[in-house]
């Protein structure tokens, strides 16, 4: 009995570590910080990490771990491969990053949504929210 014990906390463990980190692809990249600071010259490296914290939050990233997106990725990719488990996301998965934007820079999320969203894009729509150029 003690042993079904451990091998099902074991196996619950796993689980749980490796729900809340990147998936591989993402996780492997180098940092990616001068791959955000050339796309967008004029946004300021504190403005870029508060987004990706944001972002990060919101899918339960580490902080380190949030500095390995590009400005390219697909938010839906993104979303995708952070719930691989699931086929396709469904609105609960981005309903935390709906919520974020909607709190920290009164951003809509609904309102600028489309399936080939990239981070790049979004972050230009969160600096336009705010008063601020991106590029």
């Amino acid at each position: 009995m003690s042993l079904l014990l451990v091998i099902i906390l074991a196996a619950l463990s796993w689980l749980a570590f490796h729900d809340w980190q990147l998936p591989n692809a993402l996780r492997y990249r180098p940092f990616q910080g001068r791959v955000w600071r050339s796309s967008f010259p004029s946004a300021s490296r504190k403005d870029i990490r508060e987004f990706l914290s944001v972002f990060g939050a919101a899918f339960s990233f580490g902080d380190s771990e949030k500095l390995h997106l590009r400005p390219d990725d697909q938010v839906l990719g993104v979303v995708r491969a952070a719930r691989s488990a699931r086929w396709m996301p469904d609105a609960s998965d981005i309903e935390p990053l709906a919520r974020a934007l909607r709190e920290r820079y009164g951003l809509r999320l609904d309102e600028v949504w489309h399936d080939g969203l990239t981070l790049g894009g979004l972050f230009q729509r969160v600096q336009q929210a705010r008063g601020k150029s991106a590029v």
